[in-house]
C-alpha cells in the first residue's frame, strides 16, 4: 500500500502547478473533520473570488520559498 501511495505521489508531482493545486484542494476537501465548521458568507465570497482570479489569470500563485526569501530581504 505504501508503495502505491509513493507511486501516486510521484506521478502527482509531475503535474503542472495548477493541476497539483486542484488535486491538493480536492484531497483536503475529502478529509473528515472531527468537529463540523462553517464559513461565514464573507469568507465564502472571498474564497470564490480568489479562485476565480486564479482561474482567470488575474492572480498568480507564489511559492513559499519565494515569499520567505522576499520577507528575509525586507528584514535586512
Amino acid at each position: 500500500m505504501a508503495a502505491n501511495i509513493e507511486k501516486l505521489a510521484s506521478e502527482a508531482l509531475l503535474l503542472p502547478r495548477e493541476k497539483r493545486a486542484l488535486l491538493a484542494e480536492k484531497l483536503l476537501e475529502s478529509l473528515d473533520f472531527e468537529e463540523p465548521f462553517s464559513l461565514s458568507p464573507e469568507w465564502q465570497k472571498e474564497i470564490t473570488q480568489r479562485c476565480s482570479d486564479l482561474d482567470d489569470g488575474k492572480s498568480a500563485l507564489v511559492g513559499a520559498e519565494e515569499v520567505l526569501k522576499e520577507a528575509r530581504e525586507r528584514l535586512k
